[in-house]
């Protein structure tokens, strides 16, 4: 239980490496029959994880027993936990839905996979910007690798758009990770909390360009308006099953933004306090405002699930951008329900599309579908959830949302979250209409046999959702104690001092 924390990080990593050696000698069959040894070990893992910080509230492993300013620190809290075990759950279905016959056109499609896993938990679990910067580059090189395999065409172009993009986003983050540890001495995130509350006054502008560029960072990792435009068509065009996992991705840049600036820059930083929420609420606002026009207007099924994953992350940037306890909570909330929902959809557009033939998932009226009952059903089911429709669980998370927007914001926030659910509506309403509702049943092809773990993997992401729904008090409290915990930065810095004393306390 000692190792605990740093095992999010070292069962992928490991089992990506045995995968690796595999590939050479054995078949698909053995590989496969590994991976899923190291997920369900994942999975033990983060169960733990959840329990064991609700006992203890927080746990902290300095690698190697280094300070934790020189070596890496792990920081795992509710907050921490709660990501690693939403991005196994993810995996789960997505790896089911890979072996169901798409791995085996991948070119070391499980190796990299088990990689970025270990590149998503890392950054999750990381008390170190710079380790938060390596983790971040082990998830994007894997996540290269898995959206160009046997890539062709559009693919391609898109792929190279995201490729290119990212790049330029990890410079950045290195030239922001410069400036501030020359002005901070420090990159633990904790440590650097204490020296920003008590920096002179004379570093405080070269602080706040740091502070910037990281913001500039993080919100190009979560899509922001106007830093989107790699977003839709990368999803809409990468493997099925990819697509699906990279749901969680953009939740990586709304995690660090949450972090970091709760923590280093929250109310404890004296000039530089709560540097992001002003400028985060309306630029959040307009996303989830540009995100539902793109739904409505989307020629293919898989362009609008893009989308709705660009208003999911515009919704969690309104969240936690109110930056009080209730909305964070909500916000937390709605993070995993997203996360689930929006990956079925990838998925059930892909079972569309090898049902329509030649069409594929272009919303044409004119285009037949065969054998649409069961797609129909759980499109159905999907589309409810994340259009906010109640009872389901993207209904709670937007109406604990809706309770917690302070009186002054309540009108607009109100109008920009229910008229986003409207016009989600009408774009699902449409594209359902567009790939259903046909009375005659006449096809000019045959429908290609659909596995059962394929449909097995979108029954089981729709199924964490109406868990959620089911669960959604114990979710909630847990949430809550999360957010709360998120906010209460002096017991935080206090945890990680009698840990390594060498954290200095922040100034009064």
């Amino acid at each position: 239980m000692n190792h605990l924390p740093v095992l999010p990080v070292l069962v992928p990593l490991v089992t990506g490496a045995l995968l690796l050696l595999l590939e050479r000698r054995h078949r698909i069959s053995v590989q496969r029959i590994w991976a899923w040894l190291g997920m369900l070990a994942m999975l033990a893992v983060s169960v733990t994880l959840l329990v064991q910080v609700q006992r203890e509230d927080m746990l902290v492993y300095l690698l190697g027993d280094w300070p934790a300013k020189l070596g890496i620190t792990l920081m795992v809290d509710r907050l921490s936990a709660l990501m690693v075990l939403t991005t196994t759950l993810l995996a789960l279905p997505c790896l089911m839905y890979a072996c169901a016959g798409w791995d085996k056109r991948a070119l070391h499609f499980h190796a990299l996979f088990q990689m970025q896993l270990a590149g998503l938990n890392g950054a999750f679990l990381t008390g170190d910007l710079f380790n938060l910067f390596v983790f971040f580059e082990v998830m994007l090189i894997a996540s290269y690798g898995l959206l160009l395999s046997g890539a062709r065409g559009a693919r391609i172009k898109a792929g190279m758009h995201y490729v290119v993009f990212n790049i330029a986003a990890s410079v950045v983050f290195l030239m922001a990770l410069g400036l501030l540890y020359g002005m901070l001495g420090t990159l633990n995130m904790t440590e650097m909390a204490a020296r920003i509350a008590a920096a002179p006054p004379e570093r405080t502008m070269l602080i706040h360009a740091g502070a910037g560029l990281l913001l500039l960072v993080f919100c190009a990792k979560a899509a922001l308006l106007p830093l989107y435009l790699w977003l839709p068509e990368a999803y809409a065009r990468a493997p099925a099953a990819v697509a699906a996992l990279f749901t969680v991705m953009t939740k990586v840049g709304l995690y660090a933004i949450l972090r970091v600036y709760t923590l280093m820059f929250g109310e404890a930083a004296g000039p530089l306090a709560n540097l992001a929420w002003d400028w985060l609420l309306p630029a959040g606002a307009a996303t989830i405002v540009l995100a539902a026009l793109g739904v409505i207007g989307a020629p293919r099924l898989r362009i609008g699930v893009a989308y709705l994953v660009l208003l999911s992350a515009g919704t969690l940037f309104v969240a936690f951008s109110l930056a009080n306890p209730g909305a964070i909570s909500a916000g937390l909330y709605y993070l995993a329900h997203s996360v689930f929902v929006s990956a079925s959809l990838f998925l059930l557009a892909d079972i569309i599309q090898r049902h329509r033939g030649s069409n594929g998932d272009y919303l044409m009226p004119i285009a037949s579908m065969p054998n649409k009952t069961l797609p129909a059903a759980l499109f159905l089911i999907a589309a409810v959830s994340i259009a906010g429709l109640p009872p389901l669980s993207g209904f709670i998370g937007k109406l604990q949302l809706l309770n917690s927007v302070p009186e002054a914001q309540l009108a607009w926030i109100w109008a920009v979250i229910l008229g986003s659910s409207l016009m989600t509506i009408i774009g699902l309403s449409r594209s359902g209409t567009r790939l259903f509702w046909r009375i005659d049943s006449e096809t000019d092809h045959e429908a290609p046999p659909v596995r059962r773990a394929e449909i097995g993997a979108v029954v089981l992401l729709l199924a964490y959702g109406i868990a959620m729904t089911v669960a959604a008090g114990p979710v909630l409290r847990y949430t809550n104690a999360a957010a709360t915990q998120l906010l209460d930065v002096d017991t935080y810095i206090q945890t990680l001092r009698q840990t390594d004393p060498q954290i200095r306390e922040p100034s009064p």
